[in-house]
Parts: C-alpha cells; structure tokens; sequence
C-alpha cells in the first residue's frame, strides 16, 4: 500500500492480455427482442395473464443500457426459473455523480463527480443457508489491476494502479473495473453487480414501500438537510436518500460512521422484505424490479428481471440471524485507511462460503450504531447459552472434534445482523 502511486491519467498496460471488463456492447435486435422475451417469461411466472403482456413491455422500455464484467461465462447452467442454485456474489455501487440527478445535489456542471462513495458485495451461501453483505470504506487504499477502458473498449486495457482509494476506480475505469478491484481483493468471483446515482436510491427505497428505522439520539445534518428526532421513523423517497448519505449528522462525521448507518438502513430493509412477505408477493417484486431497470446501470448478467427474482427467491427463507453486514476491517493510514490483518479472515470466509459470527466484545467506537433501547432480553436466553454437557463414556475413546461450523471474526470486525435492530447513533450540529 506504500508503493509510489502511478500516474491515474488513461494509458495502455504493457500487456493487453487480461480480460476484458466495463465493455459497453450495442444491443442487437435479436438480443433484444430475446430479452423482452425472458423479461415475458419472468412476469408471466410472477404474474400471470394479461398482466404479463403489459408487464413485459413496460419493463422491456425500462432498461437502461448495460455492461459488460466479462466474466458472465461463469453464469452458464444456472436455472431461469425458481431460486438460483449455488451461491451468488453481487457488487453494488453508489455513485455521487450529478449527472441528470437535477440541481438538487449541486450543480451538476461544477460539482459533479463520478465516484463510488458507496461499495458494498452480498454473498449468498452455496446453500442459501447465510448471507454476508460487506461494505468497504471509500476512502480505503487499494490496488487495481488492468482494466478495460469504458471510453475505448476496443483498445489496449488501462494500467494497473498502486495504493490508490478504491472511491476513485469507478471514474478510472468504469463499473468493469471497480468489480475486478473488488475480486482482487477479496479473492472471489463477482458475475453480477450495478451502479445506482441519488435519484435511483430515491426511487428504490419508495418501490419498497419504505423502511422503518430507529434514531437513538436526533440526527442533524446541514450537508444532506437531514433533521429526525430520536425515535423510529418511516423513510422512503429524499428523506431515505438523506439518511443514507448522511456522515455528519451521525457517529464520529467520519464514513466509517456512514457505512454503520447504512447498515441500520439495510438490516431493517431485510427485515421488511422477509417478514413483511415483499420476496412473495409478484406485485412488489414487479415494482422493484421496474425500479432497478429504470434507476440502475446494471451488468449484463443482472438486467433481466428473471435473474433478479431467482436471486431474491434465494434469499427468501435464510433467518435473519444469518444475514451479516460486515464493515470490511481496516486500520488508519496518513490521508486515509487500508485494510487491517483482520480483512484476510474476512476474505477467506467469502472464499469458503462460511458464515460468520461477530464477537460479542466487539470494539464499540464512536461510529457504531447504539442497541435498540426498547429490546427485551428473550426468557431463558442465558439458561440456553450454557448447556449442561454430558458424561463420556469411558470405554470408548473421544470423539474428533467436528469442523467449525462458522468463522469467528476478530473484535475489530464490526458490523450486526438482519436480526438485531439497532439505532443510529445521532449528531447534532453543536458535536460537529
């Protein structure tokens, strides 16, 4: 991470040989009429009847164009119908562009930028048993391989960079680039991912109906002019949106603090679409699915809504103490942070798709989000945390210990489960 960083400017790797990700490819008309065609399908699946018709059209006019990972090869055999078999990796990106966002954000002309402010993998288990969603700081320093240069897909690929911050990658080399940053990183494959810009947060998180989220202590933000009081609040639309982006108003104002408020965001949004029924009902998912491929720029692999209900039908019945929003580890760094010993258990748990547990004396810093004040221990929870063991039996001899059956993270790993529900930690305008 030390290394001189390379000049960022757009040049030729000396080896053009890698693969080829971020290619925009023109739509032919067979492709397209083959896409309405599975898009058809999906509805029909989901809906039924004269509904589809008019589903499939609509959402056929939807999407927006796509991109290549160049790695859908990976995709061959999986099922277009019913849950996805084995496990999933998709990468989402948040990108704090202005571009056609309107002038509510600034100026889109003066102070727009393309970064991936927001970058977060969900693993889904070979066996649909857990999920691990990991959200990886903006201003952590990372490496980047060759990518393929989105201005010039034809051409010779882009050069590989050194200890740059992995919120730069999506200006440098694109969508393609930020998932081939991510897979060296962490050492897995990621087929799916999507680019998501303000309004498209906006626009999801009222196709959902709203999420339900609890404030420990008032939320005061000038920047994203975000005021809530302590208490739960139903968000949906802008005020989502602001919560989302809000950094100053909670934790310690850093991004680190963010990213635990986005894990209050996403923990209760699990909550919603498990217990609320959303993953069952064709209706909600038409209107998410509608919202995605109006609001997303999305991979080849991903923009097909029959691709996005199998990913959600994998989900639909995992227990909610078994969907972990994991904070990737790091340790501070002059101008920014990079990644802690502790990432590479991290990385190896996504590697050998095991779930993880968090460690109940985990480092509480002054960006965690706060316990829900209102939680009720469960009666008897501390009878069960201690069973009685039983007596061997002398005569045989002892058992091999059984293969741990989850990954213990470290007590610098933060983060919390779907289960829990947890407050953000507020900040008003007299902390900052």
């Amino acid at each position: 991470m030390n290394e001189a960083l390379r000049p960022s400017s757009r040049r030729a790797a000396k080896n053009p040989a890698v693969a080829q990700h971020g290619k925009l490819r023109r739509r032919s008309i067979g492709r397209t009429l083959a896409k309405v065609a599975g898009i058809g399908l999906s509805v029909a699946l989901v809906s039924g009847g004269a509904v589809a018709a008019y589903a499939a059209w609509d959402l056929a006019n939807t999407l927006k164009p796509t991109v290549s990972l160049g790695n859908e090869d990976v995709l061959e055999g999986v099922p277009d119908v019913g849950a996805m078999e084995g496990g999933v990796n998709v990468l989402l990106v948040g990108s704090d562009s202005r571009e056609g966002q309107g002038n509510g954000f600034g100026d889109p002309d003066e102070e727009t930028a393309v970064l991936n402010d927001v970058t977060m993998l969900m693993h889904i288990s070979q066996d649909h048993s857990h999920v691990e969603v990991i959200s990886f700081p903006r201003d952590m320093f990372v490496d980047v391989p060759a990518c393929t240069d989105p201005e010039d897909p034809a051409g010779e690929p882009l050069y590989e960079q050194y200890g740059v911050k992995i919120n730069s990658v999506l200006d440098y080399g694109g969508l393609g680039c930020v998932v081939k940053t991510v897979e060296q990183l962490t050492g897995v494959t990621i087929p799916f991912a999507g680019t998501v810009q303000f309004m498209g947060v906006a626009a999801m998180s009222e196709a959902v109906g709203g999420v339900e989220v609890c404030v420990a202590e008032p939320i005061e933000d000038e920047y994203t002019d975000l005021y809530l009081d302590a208490g739960m609040h139903e968000l949906k639309g802008l005020p989502a949106l602001q919560f989302l982006r809000t950094r100053h108003g909670v934790g310690d104002g850093s991004d680190l603090g963010r990213i635990s408020n986005q894990q209050v965001f996403m923990s209760a949004l699990a909550r919603k679409l498990q217990d609320g029924g959303t993953l069952g009902d064709p209706v909600a998912l038409y209107s998410i699915a509608k919202a995605a491929l109006g609001n997303m720029e999305l991979s080849d692999s991903l923009a097909n809504p029959t691709t996005m209900v199998s990913i959600a039908k994998a989900m639909k019945d995992i227990d909610l103490s078994k969907i972990a929003f994991i904070q990737y580890p790091t340790g501070t760094t002059d101008g920014g942070v990079i990644p802690s010993d502790s990432a590479e258990i991290v990385n190896l748990a996504l590697q050998n798709d095991t779930p993880v547990v968090f460690d109940p004396e985990a480092d509480e810093t002054s960006f965690a989000s706060a316990g829900d004040p209102t939680a009720v221990p469960v009666e008897g929870e501390e009878a069960a945390e201690e069973p009685v063991a039983e007596e061997p039996v002398a005569e045989e001899p002892a058992a091999e210990a059984p293969a741990p059956t989850s990954e213990a993270l470290p007590t610098d790993v933060t983060g919390q489960t779907a289960a829990e529900t947890r407050c953000s930690a507020g900040r008003t305008l007299e902390d900052q």
